[in-house]
């Protein structure tokens, strides 16, 4: 996470600064957990977020943010040229913190802004953006299915931005309330743990018509899903004890 230049916006978080975190490993968490970048950019003068898939990769000068799409998509268009500027948010909801008052309750959270141009990644290291976009959402999953074709490829399109201007901001506690702050302690109050959790995966018919056996990356995906839901709520159980 660099210092400001003149031209990006500020990376200094204002509102309850203490919760700024910048440590690059916690950057690096936020990112390969999410699996939706909500990207900002400005097109005719009128401000557009949209959602994209993405990944996190490294086409030889360093990580960068991938995002997926198809090469008539509007901001692959607009980044042709010389690039877009973007702001790319990922962020996580781990709880809804239920305090004494509404206007104590609050969230836990981790997010991360990344500030970049966003531009096109060159045709040569297109495959290669690809096959990382894919290592991120489906660890495993290429070991498993074909080649992309030379076709497939040309009709998607990849933008890269540089990791190198974020601001992450995190939320991980409990009820910020003491048994002496005046509130009526007989109603509950705590976190309630959100996480991403799999459901049962459910193989189309064709395959198992066919006898296909079940893919070790959907079960190594949910596994992961599942060991991360439960290690982040015992931590939370462990700060909360009295």
């Amino acid at each position: 996470m660099s210092s400001d230049s003149p031209a990006s916006p500020s990376l200094q978080v204002r509102r309850k600064p203490q919760r700024q975190n910048t440590d690059a490993e916690m950057l690096r968490e936020i990112l390969t957990e999410g699996l939706v970048a909500h990207v900002g950019f400005v097109r005719d003068g009128m401000p557009i977020v949209l959602p994209y898939l993405y990944g996190v990769g490294d086409l030889g000068d360093g990580p960068v943010l991938l995002l997926h799409g198809s090469t008539g998509g509007g901001l692959f268009l607009d980044a042709a040229r010389e690039g877009v500027p973007v702001s790319v948010t990922v962020t996580h909801v781990d709880g809804l913190v239920f305090a004494a008052s509404t206007f104590e309750s609050s969230a836990n959270y981790r997010s991360a802004v990344v500030f970049g141009n966003a531009r096109v990644v060159p045709e040569d290291l297109r495959d290669r953006a690809l096959w990382q976009v894919s290592d991120h959402l489906m660890p495993g999953r290429r070991a498993e299915v074909r080649e992309m074709t030379r076709k497939e490829v040309r009709a998607t399109q990849v933008l890269q931005v540089p990791l190198d201007q974020a601001s992450v901001k995190v939320r991980f506690d409990g009820v910020g309330d003491t048994a002496d702050d005046g509130e009526d302690h007989t109603v509950w109050a705590g976190v309630v743990p959100l996480a991403v959790r799999p459901g049962t995966p459910i193989g189309s018919a064709v395959t198992r018509a066919a006898g296909a056996t079940d893919a070790a990356s959907v079960a190594a995906f949910t596994r992961r899903l599942d060991d991360l839901a439960d290690e982040r709520e015992a931590r939370l159980r462990e700060i909360m004890q009295p």
